[in-house]
């Protein structure tokens, strides 16, 4: 049900000179009064995500000894070749507890199937498949990412840490033809060029030259090509590959035809590895249908590994798809508009596609933002989510591109309706603008750990201060699922304080939140959330106060105010 909101401004002053005695202000809220309700530990939703979102080769090198592979020792251009960063270097930082820090509780990072082996040049210099986009071989993982034992100690650790893991995944194409990447014959389009100019011309077509378009609408049946034969063959493999096709096709009735073989390839990680969810690539670039294929094989592979390893399996949570659907804004509901027609993905099996427009709607104020998410994800896009997201890998309009907002942006990220994606980097002011790049590579150079460690500022900030700042709105918005799925009012506007509540059957979970208030003593109403003499911690400075007069008075050198009922 869409909700209204009423807008009024506490009258601190009054509130706090009300002695015990005196009458109790009545609650006038929009949500409903939970004050008397004790709420429950906090779950994980794919609603409230906090997902990072790393490039496996820019992140942590964890292993330098698979740093050069496949003779891939040509001259590029500035960040256009592999720089060390691996499946291990993942693997170390979450041992290290530096996502839990964070309060990260999902991870997404970029493909590391087996890529081309030989570089493109695109007038930019040499260019390597360092961004895991140009795949090769699906059922193998690149040697400069690492092993599949690599891969599964990773989803091992991350889930023990209470991390979900989401594999980047393609079916669009194929990687570029180079004298050492055959053409894969029979399974490609290499012509036309998208022009963009409405779905026929969005979807059958190459996004750019010389990246073959797998030819996902086909239901002809083709064999494996003889490039990846021939390596199938060489590796001592080919007759156990073969076998597994066929006993897929066999179970599944579909025809051998290109978009069948990847998904069977894609699904394999989750039948194999437990993994929790996919973000896929080039949503809007394939048919809509081939993704509801993909999640139906996705549910019931993820269904199947829970059955056969109870004792690893976190929780309940379903199989998790989003989508990049390349200038898909929330406004647009349910619907993303070709010009000549519109597509529903939600109804192809995606639970959350990622939202371009929230970087523009960075640039409003705090409640004009919340509130519009607020009535879109509580009205046409109820039971649905988005991810949200201010820098990525592929958006050189970034907002804040020059650091200068560190603090404003994990602000409006984080505590936004909606799941969030935190890019590598984003929580240490990782820079955007690297001399010599050109295109995307500007926004992909290698993770600043040693700026972290140096206490570097940028932006007029230091480091160590913005990384604090997102490691506790990180870690106070894991805990609350009522931040990114439950429902929002603001309580005051200046200062700038406001509720979330989210309520399902039995369970309940309540925050409130003020941001940009006085540094020194402040006061916060809590009505119709904690009770009068309940007690409430401030996350954000560690205080504890007692809930007086419907108010709770806190006393910290910060100008943020993270309050949640105290544990019993």
């Amino acid at each position: 049900m869409k909700k209204t909101y009423l807008f009024h401004i506490t009258i601190f002053a009054f509130l706090w000179g009300c002695n015990s005695t005196a009458e109790m202000p009545k609650y006038e809220g929009k949500l409903p009064d939970v004050s008397s309700i004790t709420p429950q530990k906090g779950k994980f939703m794919w609603e409230n995500a906090n997902m990072y979102f790393l490039l496996t080769d820019r992140f942590n090198n964890g292993n330098t000894e698979n740093d050069l592979n496949l003779s891939r020792d040509k001259e590029t251009g500035e960040l256009r070749g592999f720089m060390g960063g691996d499946i291990k270097g993942i693997t170390q930082k979450i041992e290290e507890g530096y996502f839990n820090d964070l309060g990260i509780n999902a991870i997404w990072f970029t493909p590391v199937v087996e890529q081309i082996h030989d570089s493109v040049d695109e007038g930019t210099g040499n260019t390597y498949a360092y961004h895991g986009y140009w795949a090769k071989d699906w059922t193998a993982l690149d040697p400069n990412f690492g092993t599949k034992e690599d891969l599964a100690e990773m989803v091992q650790k991350a889930h023990k840490k209470g991390i979900r893991v989401v594999l980047d995944v393609v079916i669009n194409h194929t990687g570029p033809v180079t004298p050492k990447d055959p053409l894969w014959e029979n399974w490609v389009r290499t012509a036309p060029k998208c022009t963009y100019q409405g779905y026929e011309t969005t979807v059958s077509c190459t996004l750019v030259e010389n990246l073959p378009d797998v030819l996902t609408e086909s239901n002809e049946e083709v064999s494996i090509p003889e490039h990846l034969k021939k390596k199938w063959q060489e590796e001592g493999r080919y007759e156990q590959e073969m076998a597994a096709l066929d006993a897929f096709f066999e179970r599944t009735g579909y025809p051998r035809a290109p978009r069948f073989y990847i998904i069977k390839w894609l699904t394999d990680y989750i039948k194999v590895l437990g993994v929790d969810g996919f973000r896929v690539d080039t949503v809007k670039h394939t048919e809509e249908t081939i993704w509801g294929e993909l999640w139906k094989e996705a549910v019931a592979t993820f269904k199947e590994w829970k059955t056969q390893n109870p004792k690893a399996v976190i929780d309940d949570t379903e199989f998790y798809m989003v989508g990049e659907v390349y200038g898909y804004g929330i406004s647009g509901g349910t619907k993303y508009n070709y010009g000549d027609q519109e597509v529903n993905y939600f109804a192809q099996g995606f639970k959350s596609l990622i939202n371009f427009e929230f970087k523009y709607d960075a640039r409003n104020s705090y409640e004009e933002i919340f509130t519009k998410y607020d009535s879109l994800l509580d009205g046409k896009l109820k039971g649905k989510s988005v991810l949200n997201y201010v820098t990525s890998h592929d958006d050189g309009d970034p907002f804040d591109k020059t650091r200068e907002k560190p603090f404003e942006i994990a602000n409006k990220l984080l505590l936004s309706p909606g799941a969030s994606q935190v890019y590598y980097g984003d929580e240490t002011s990782r820079s955007l603008i690297i001399e010599g790049t050109e295109g995307d590579a500007t926004l992909r150079s290698f993770m600043n750990w040693e700026e972290i460690a140096s206490d570097t500022q940028r932006g007029g900030h230091k480091i160590a201060e913005v990384l604090a700042h997102w490691q506790k709105l990180g870690r106070f918005r894991n805990a609350h699922p009522a931040i990114g799925a439950g429902n929002h009012e603001m309580i005051s506007n200046s200062p700038y304080v406001f509720k979330r509540i989210y309520q399902e059957g039995n369970y309940l979970d309540k925050v409130v939140i003020g941001l940009e208030l006085p540094k020194g003593k402040k006061s916060i109403s809590v009505i119709g959330v904690f009770a009068e003499g309940s007690e409430v911690t401030d996350m954000y400075s560690g205080t504890k106060t007692t809930v007086s007069n419907g108010v709770a008075s806190i006393s910290s050198a910060y100008n943020v105010v993270l309050l949640e009922q105290s544990a019993m």
